[in-house]
């Protein structure tokens, strides 16, 4: 969706910039009736800046943006409503038990969605292939994204992948130095800036290994510095932001990849996953009879 898009990119937007897509986030529909000059006078900015935030967006004009915005105000009732944004991402002091839980269900359900349309397909299938083809996998995360770096391990390695997570950048460094062209690397990060991810991901990248960035920020240094980027949106409210506001749509492209992953090395991990499904059940505690 083009205006969850240009929602996602405008933190990162210059002043001029951030001001053309604040007014086509506020009445979509009023700009798909005017041009690019009409767009800049709103604006007070100029059709050059226009032409730039279609550009920034990654679009190649303005028409371009005019139709995706057209056929975005087309689609079901159900993303009208959302569009409106009826039930907004704040609560407040006052607010009852069934508005902290709507809130935080919908900003929830709209990150999911976000992340599930605007997901590159191809960067998607070119990422599985490589982890599906590697001898061994690094998956890198610190703090927040640590703990999904962890996630990322425990599906891979219950389909039968070699892999291990590195959540401290020293071990991250030793393991990125040993790996060959026949291994892959995951390096997640919220922002994309984190420093003790992104150095072990160039390491890595110098050892000819090859690498996926899980990130927030398409444009960011750990997802240029990989081979391919997948990009997550954020569920932020009031108490939850950073990693924990985008905890839930990270772990659906991980899970998008894992599924894929698991198709792709179908015997090993049907296999693995028989060998294994009897452990959990071996360590249930069984009620007592009385």
């Amino acid at each position: 969706m083009i205006t969850a898009l240009i929602r996602s990119e405008l933190p990162r937007m210059s002043g001029s910039l951030r001001k053309v897509g604040e007014v086509v986030l506020a009445d979509p529909a009023a700009v798909t009736r005017g041009s690019a000059a009409e767009l800049g006078r709103r604006t007070g900015t100029s059709q050059a800046t226009v032409t730039r935030f279609c550009h920034g967006l990654g679009l190649e004009s303005y028409q371009q943006l005019l139709i995706e915005l057209a056929q975005e105000q087309g689609r079901a009732a159900a993303g009208a409503a959302e569009a409106a944004g009826a039930l907004g991402p704040r609560i407040g002091p006052g607010d009852d038990l069934e508005r902290v839980i709507a809130v935080i269900a919908e900003a929830d359900l709209r990150a999911l969605r976000q992340t599930a349309d605007l997901l590159d397909r191809q960067a998607l299938e070119r990422a599985a292939q490589a982890l599906a083809g590697a001898r061994r996998i690094d998956v890198y995360g610190v703090g927040g994204s640590g703990v999904i770096a962890q996630e990322t391990q425990a599906r891979l390695f219950g389909i039968g992948c070699a892999v291990h997570a590195w959540t401290e950048v020293h071990a991250a460094e030793t393991s990125a130095a040993l790996l060959t062209p026949s291994d892959a690397v995951v390096a997640v990060s919220r922002s994309g800036a984190t420093r003790e991810v992104l150095a072990p991901l160039r390491l890595a990248a110098e050892r000819g290994a090859s690498t996926v960035a899980v990130t927030g920020d398409p444009r960011s240094p750990v997802a240029q510095a990989a081979d391919v980027a997948l990009t997550s949106y954020s569920g932020e409210t009031s108490f939850r932001h950073g990693d924990f506001g985008t905890r839930h749509s990270v772990l659906l492209l991980v899970d998008c990849l894992y599924a894929r992953v698991a198709q792709l090395t179908y015997e090993r991990a049907t296999a693995s996953i028989a060998l294994t499904s009897h452990i959990a059940g071996t360590h249930a505690v069984r009620p007592r009879r009385r």
